[in-house]
């Protein structure tokens, strides 16, 4: 109908329901915002590294006990989400968000004030609680947002923050502790947080589905951010909601939170299994070497805290870089696959992934990343083994960052994909894998290295890559027949409740 009551003409057509009401720009902006939002977790590792040493000095404790603090930060990096996504997924994204600030901000003040090796251990644990959920739920308002065909565009926004954690901490990590010594770094950290977290509370709107649906329906009041309970009035003229919330593109049913199941859930799944366990040795053999990069020049090279830090920027710059490659060709990749199968792609609607194999879009794309990662891993032990070159040294530093980061944020990408009514929990279950295999890597690199090298150690690492990467290439070739055979089960158990007695 027209607006005049009258019939549409045979050329016309009634707008169908977009995906996300929120205007491209505005897109854009929050994705920004949560990406520098989840830049806490990120940062809270890489900056702890150049300052290992004068923290083991001054505390009076060996390297390898604070080594144990970076474990013990990986462990509670993966459990903690688990919680918060599966919150967020049912509640909202915002109240999780700035309940990880709070908590985030008091373990710093905690941290730049005490004096014990007890005291730092416990206050890590806490401080990786509070910041290690923002990195799901970043990657949750991602999938609230953005269509599957777009996702990959959007990568770059989305992780920009992430990826700067690693790149720009070690380098401030050195200058504070090496100029104001490490309790700086901490303080640092409280100003960081206290400004991301007040930008979160006056700006973030509330994203999930669960609460809102495609942004057309108004969040509960409690639930809304400063910005928009001051400007309501303005932003219902300026035409920011539609005239009538669309109440179909919210779940039907609200998921209860179950921060205990939720995660190991997903992990059940033998598709999503696959892709968490490979993406967990990914992200563990990446660890090993960033953990031990510190240990590794200071006896080599001899570099002090901020040599050392400077040497971080090649590993986070390829990390920064690989967001627009990856996401680039994924999304051609994806329209390139949608073309061949026959899906139609239409701009701000959600793809059906009934009838398409997604595993293939994505993976097809993700395994040369890992195969040259290996090169790369490789090249970077034997190079530093027999310390030739430092330039050659950071030239594989940039090469194996933008290889390893881009195939993983590939991985986690079809995590979500395939798990789209949950994405935070997906997120989640990914980090809980990476971060607990990480954390038992961290643990054993360094005597490892001390043992067989730093060249054997990168071998050894590649090598199990290669050897398990049949785990993707069984998703490759399987796992769209695996999705297509839960979802019949599903449905046939669908169909026994709701058929009569």
């Amino acid at each position: 109908m027209s607006r005049d009551g009258q019939e549409h003409s045979d050329n016309e057509k009634p707008n169908p329901t977009p995906y996300s009401v929120f205007p491209e720009k505005e897109k854009i902006f929050l994705m920004l915002l949560c990406s520098f939002a989840a830049v806490i977790s990120p940062i809270s590792s890489s900056i702890y590294f150049p300052a290992i040493g004068t923290l083991a000095d001054d505390l009076g404790v060996s390297i390898s006990q604070i080594n144990l603090t970076v474990t013990m930060y990986l462990i509670f990096q993966g459990l903690a989400p688990s919680v918060v996504a599966s919150l967020s997924d049912s509640y909202g994204r915002r109240p999780p968000y700035l309940a990880c600030f709070i908590i985030y901000l008091g373990a710093n003040i905690g941290l730049a004030l005490q004096n014990s090796y007890p005291a730092l251990m416990v206050l890590r644990c806490l401080q990786s609680s509070g910041s290690s959920g923002t990195v799901a739920l970043a990657s949750a308002t991602v999938a609230d947002l953005s269509t599957r065909a777009e996702r990959g565009k959007y990568i770059g926004y989305a992780t920009m923050g992430v990826t700067l954690g690693p790149a720009l901490g070690p380098v401030i990590g050195g200058l504070l502790s090496h100029f104001l010594g490490w309790r700086a770094i901490f303080w640092f950290l409280v100003i960081l947080s206290g400004v991301f977290g007040i930008f979160v509370f006056v700006f973030l709107p509330e994203t999930c589905r669960a609460v809102v649906g495609n942004g057309s329906i108004p969040a509960p009041k409690w639930n809304r951010s400063l910005w928009e309970v001051v400007h309501s009035r303005t932003q219902k003229k300026n035409g920011r909601r539609t005239s009538e919330p669309a109440y179909e593109t919210r779940p039907k049913k609200r998921r209860r939170a179950n921060p205990i199941t939720a995660s190991s859930k997903i992990a059940k799944d033998k598709e999503a299994a696959l892709i968490l366990i490979f993406g967990g040795l990914l992200f563990s053999g990446y660890m090993a070497l960033l953990s031990t990069l510190t240990s590794e020049l200071e006896s080599r090279f001899g570099f002090n805290t901020i040599q050392i830090g400077l040497c971080y920027l090649p590993m986070g710059a390829g990390s920064l870089t690989s967001r627009w490659t990856i996401g680039y060709l994924l999304d051609v990749n994806f329209r390139r696959e949608a073309k061949r199968q026959g899906l139609l792609i239409e701009k701000n609607k959600q793809q059906d992934l009934a009838k398409f194999n997604i595993e293939i879009a994505r993976l097809a794309v993700t395994l040369p990343f890992i195969y040259a990662s290996c090169a790369f891993v490789i090249a970077y032990g034997w190079v530093m083994q027999s310390k030739t070159s430092l330039a050659a040294i950071i030239v594989f530093l940039f090469l194996s960052g933008h290889t390893t980061t881009g195939a993983f944020s590939a991985l986690n990408t079809l995590v979500v994909d395939i798990n789209s009514e949950s994405p935070a929990t997906a997120v989640a279950a990914n980090n809980l894998f990476r971060c607990l295999m990480g954390a038992g890597a961290v643990a054993v690199a360094k005597p490892l290295i001390d043992k067989i090298g730093v060249g054997w150690t990168g071998t050894l690492v590649a090598g199990v890559w290669v050897v398990l990467s049949p785990c993707l290439w069984a998703v490759y070739l399987w796992g769209y027949r695996w999705r297509e055979q839960k979802m019949s089960h599903v449905e046939r158990i669908k169909g026994r409740k709701e058929a009569p007695s």
